[in-house]
């Protein structure tokens, strides 16, 4: 499944547009992660745990994309953006979001 950023795909043409595509993940760092992350916010610098954290959950959003994506019989993903917020203290919200669509080589 091919997944850009941009409107359009270089050699094809947008032939059907399934619609607006997402995944969604929660997650929260372990009681052990956030002790050490704020004990790193208290000398400065990278917070590695939740760079960590952060970076396998934009890989699982996107694979949940992909998933719901190949459900719609999508063969690409255009327009794909990444949105995030937190729930309360804790826990971060990843959602990779774009246009399911169907693509083919421009003749």
């Amino acid at each position: 499944m091919l997944v850009v950023t941009t409107e359009n795909v270089a050699g094809h043409r947008i032939k059907d547009v399934k619609g607006q595509v997402f995944g969604v993940v929660v997650r929260s760092r372990g009681l052990g992660g956030n002790i050490m992350a704020g004990l790193r916010s208290i000398v400065g610098g990278e917070i590695v745990e939740y760079t960590q954290l952060l970076e396998e959950t934009r890989k699982h959003a996107v694979d949940r994309m992909v998933k719901n994506a190949r459900l719609m019989q999508a063969n690409a993903v255009v327009m794909m953006r990444f949105d995030s917020s937190e729930i309360g203290q804790t826990m971060s919200e990843i959602v990779a979001y774009g246009t399911a669509v169907i693509i083919e080589p421009a003749s």
